[in-house]
């Protein structure tokens, strides 16, 4: 993998166990599942079927690359609102299975007063 250095972070003691538990469940270490899950966030949401030790491409490749060229196969010139519907299609409902899942366990509620999720004081 090459050289690393560490990052620190701090969460509630329930996140890490939530983590540790997800990890667990993806045959993962800790770390390698934080690591992958920031990298996710950062590639438009998705999560990598195997966790990969390849470095991005040079130039900063976001990991759409691949997606774009298969819109584009199917179909030579695609708007640009097409060609964001392609490439986050699903976060949607990802994100709300998520948020349900969330509110569900008591991670996060939804204020109307506020207009929006925020975690729970657990």
């Amino acid at each position: 993998m090459g050289d690393t250095v560490p990052v620190k972070t701090y969460v509630p003691p329930y996140q890490k166990e939530r983590w540790q538990e997800h990890a667990d469940r993806l045959g993962m270490s800790q770390s390698e599942f934080v690591r992958t899950m920031v990298q996710a966030g950062r590639r438009d949401f998705e999560i990598p079927e195997q966790p990969s030790t390849e470095e991005p491409a040079e130039g900063g490749s976001s990991g759409l690359e691949p997606r774009v060229k298969d819109a584009l196969n199917v179909e030579e010139h695609r708007s640009w609102d097409a060609l964001l519907d392609e490439v986050t299609d699903g976060v949607e409902d990802r994100l709300e299975e998520t948020l349900n899942e969330l509110q569900e366990a008591n991670v996060v509620q939804y204020s109307g007063r506020h207009g929006g999720y925020t975690l729970t004081d657990e």
